[in-house]
This record gives C-alpha cells, structure tokens and sequence, in this order.
C-alpha cells in the first residue's frame, strides 16, 4: 500500500512534526522507498537461522541476581537535612 500525501500529512500531525508544504512529496517518496525495502525484506527466507544478539558469537556474561540494600544507607541520607535511623524524614503534606 503506498502512502499518498494527505498520509504523510498525517503522521507529521500524529508526530506533531512541523513539515513545510513543499517537504510533503519529498517525504512521500521516502516514506514509499521505505515501505519497498521493507517489503523486500519480507521475502527473504530466513528458516532454518537462528536468532541471534551479535553477529559474532559470544557468551553473555551474567552477575549473581542477588538482592541486597548496598550497604550504603548512611552515605545515601549523609545530605539530607533530616533523617531518622537511614530513612529521610519529610514534612507532612496532607492532613
């Protein structure tokens, strides 16, 4: 399906793009080469190849998912101007 101006003129509203009248078939005419290529890609037969993260094959390197409280609690309330036993004591806001 290609995309005529008045498409155009709407995925610049949507994108609130401000494009110049004489930008419009400009942009049509990349937005349709875009689509084409797209489309081209479509046809290729990619079974039998497996997903893949990088082009070259490399393991990925985990950490332990260990959950802890980083053990800085007095560097992180240092600066505020009220704390109590690491927690940051706040005025009352609402009544």
């Amino acid at each position: 399906m290609p995309i005529d101006t008045a498409t155009v003129k709407h995925i610049a509203h949507l994108a609130r793009i401000a494009v110049a009248p004489e930008e419009i078939d400009r942009l049509t005419g990349e937005l349709n080469a875009v689509l084409l290529f797209v489309k081209q890609l479509e046809e290729i037969d990619v079974s039998g190849v497996e997903p893949m993260t990088s082009v070259i094959p490399m393991k990925m390197r985990k950490r332990e998912d260990v959950v802890t409280d980083g053990n800085r609690a007095a560097d992180i309330v240092a600066n505020a101007p009220a704390t109590h036993e690491n927690f940051f004591l706040v005025p009352k806001v609402v009544e």
